[in-house]
């Protein structure tokens, strides 16, 4: 049995005053840093599993972090929130808390969205420090199905729904956080049965739904509903140059309700040198239903990055290494 590695926690102020939850596993003196970015309403917790098992070895050091407005960061003074806002989180914290040496990147859902904002904004960074990149229950943009004729009018009737429904939220957040909690919460039975039908797999394990659940009915709800426009905006397709010479790992479940196959595999022609695994029978919680699927990949990358992988100019670098 690996001892666990040392884990402490900090705080990086982002450019707007932000206050930023950091959480850092593994030894300070590690040959490669790790750096992973959770989902909308979810927090660092999702990624604990993965960095307790990668840090165990010394080789890897990992840093999670709350999202703005999730967890125990703050919300900043910036507004209305997007997704290039949260690129520019990720390069602060790059920037305090892994200044120097070889990088490998993880987001799921709204963090790989985050990547994406740091790569379209940061391309040399990316470019000089990055040495693998993980998108996991991710997209490139076009989410927003109201805005896309070729969608069956169902589904774009639904989007108009969903985003007024967001929009009340947004306007009455402190009333939206009451109702929701008088509503049946995580430790009953509807809440997580709800919970597996929309993110989850018919055969996801109970611990790793009520786990979901738990960190959803916690986010607070401006998080939950002024994240939501952000979402619908975010459009990078084209702009990822910075990551198209990089090992990129995108993994999907089969059954993802919010982020698509096909967004999956949008993203994998964009990026030529990225390798796409479909996860059977798996849904959008894919990190918490199938971990060992996310980890192995994010070990693969770490190991590459260690022997000197893609570290540097692209491809170029790697055929020097190898």
């Amino acid at each position: 049995m690996p001892a666990t590695p040392p884990c402490s926690s900090l705080s990086v102020t982002a450019t707007d005053g932000a206050s930023l939850a950091v959480r850092v596993d593994g030894a300070d003196d590690a040959p490669v840093t790790l750096v992973l970015a959770h989902g909308w309403t979810l927090d660092a917790r999702a990624w604990e599993r993965h960095a307790r098992e990668l840090a165990a070895d010394g080789t890897v050091r990992v840093v999670r972090y709350d999202q703005r407005g999730h967890g125990g960061s703050g919300g900043g003074s910036i507004r209305p929130w997007s997704i290039d806002l949260l690129g520019d989180d990720l390069a602060g914290i790059i920037d305090a808390v892994a200044p120097g040496g070889p990088l490998v990147l993880g987001g799921h859902s709204m963090g790989g969205m985050t990547i994406m904002a740091l790569a379209a904004a940061y391309p040399e960074l990316v470019t000089d420090r990055v040495a693998g990149v993980l998108l996991t229950s991710t997209s490139a943009g076009q989410l927003d199905a109201r805005r896309r004729r070729s969608v069956p009018l169902r589904l774009r009737a639904l989007g108009h729904v969903e985003s007024a429904f967001f929009a009340y939220c947004s306007r009455t957040a402190e009333r939206s956080a009451r109702i929701r909690d008088h509503l049946p919460g995580p430790d009953g039975r509807f809440n997580p049965a709800l919970v597996k039908r929309y993110l989850y797999g018919p055969d996801a394990p109970g611990e790793a739904v009520l786990a979901g659940a738990r960190m959803i009915h916690a986010c607070p709800m401006p998080a939950v509903a002024d994240w939501f426009p952000a979402l619908m905006t975010h459009d990078k397709a084209g702009a990822l140059g910075a990551l198209r010479e990089l090992p990129v790992e995108i993994v999907v479940g089969s059954l993802d309700r919010l982020t698509p196959v096909a967004h999956s595999r949008r993203l994998a022609r964009e990026l030529p040198q990225a390798a796409l695994h479909i996860e059977p029978e798996c849904g959008h919680m894919l990190l918490l239903e199938r971990p060992a699927v996310v980890t192995e990949r994010l070990r693969s990358l770490c190991a590459g990055a260690v022997a000197g992988v893609g570290v540097g100019a692209g491809i170029e670098a790697r055929t020097e290494a190898g």
